[in-house]
């Protein structure tokens, strides 16, 4: 043990365990299908001294393409920059689409209306550590949940939309993104169509709760429309946003059993828990950098 000047004491283990702190990262990508892939990926990393922790790919026999991703950790004396630079060679030789990430969690912004009971969720598990992303704005087109955001010690701010105010509105939207490094936009029950040119602005970087197992009952009073037709399932859908309004690519989607006894009151309230769950784990894979575009599909790396 050593006395410091400041009559404090250190262990010498500390100071190597310090050291032997291991930086993480997550590289994912998607290209053509060939031979040596895999072999320059996980020489690439070894060379480096990293260890992977965690590999997984889908070889997509259809379209002929290799999607994968890799969390590795270990050697030290990297950031994002260097290992980018570094591993470009191997992704121009193979034409990949890559990207390489660190710990930094998603700095995620969501946007309500007068629907609560997904913001709810996204704050209780926000609080508990297991969203996978950090909360850091809700933006709503109401004042209904004001005192649910600032509870939580999340800024509230209301941005009202009327047909003369739609653009002005997306424009703040816009400004909140960049004015708060958010990474992830997530419609948790937002009741407003997004123009397409601020879907455009957002692709690949948001994502909606569609109150249905899509492709069905899309529209106004969906459960109405459920009950009328004799559902034996409820659903709901996460999906990213598109121009094409619910016709983005899917990431996870939720189904509750039920039976001819069920009202439409009562098959919303349980939509609602399948509309918590399934937005809950597509922002999680998210942050996670667990989910990879293909087109108009997901390859999810649960």
């Amino acid at each position: 043990m050593v006395l410091t000047e400041t009559n404090t004491i250190t262990s010498p283990f500390l100071k190597v365990e310090e050291e032997k702190k291991a930086q993480k990262f997550v590289l994912t990508l998607s290209c053509a299908q060939r031979a040596g892939i895999v072999q320059a990926v996980t020489t690439f990393l070894f060379e480096r001294g990293f260890n992977i922790e965690e590999h997984q790919q889908f070889d997509d026999g259809l379209r002929q393409t290799l999607h994968l991703r890799t969390a590795f950790s270990g050697a030290t004396g990297y950031d994002l920059q260097k290992l980018e630079e570094e591993f470009r060679p191997i992704a121009d030789r193979f034409e990949m689409k890559f990207g390489v990430h660190d710990e930094t969690k998603q700095r995620v912004l969501v946007m309500v209306s007068k629907f609560g009971h997904c913001l709810n969720d996204l704050i209780f598990r926000w609080r508990g550590g297991s969203l996978g992303g950090e909360l850091a704005l809700v933006v709503s087109n109401h004042e209904t949940h004001r005192a649910m955001a600032e509870a939580a010690g999340l800024p509230f701010i209301h941005i009202p939309v009327t047909p003369e105010t739609k653009q002005e509105a997306e424009r703040r939207l816009l400004e909140l993104v960049d004015e708060y490094d958010i990474d992830l936009v997530v419609l948790a029950r937002y009741m407003q169509v997004l123009s397409d040119d601020l879907c455009r602005s957002l692709e690949g970087r948001a994502i909606n709760i569609h109150h249905s197992f899509l492709p069905g009952f899309k529209g106004a009073r969906p459960y109405h429309q459920a009950y009328g037709r004799g559902v034996k399932l409820v659903g709901a859908t996460a999906h990213y946003v598109t121009a094409d309004l619910d016709e983005g690519p899917i990431i996870e989607q939720e189904v509750i059993r039920v039976d001819h006894s069920f009202g439409p009151t009562t098959l919303s309230t349980i939509g609602q828990d399948a509309e918590a769950l399934a937005l809950a784990r597509a922002v999680r894979w998210h942050c996670e950098h667990r989910v990879l575009i293909d087109q108009t599909s997901t390859i999810v790396f649960r």
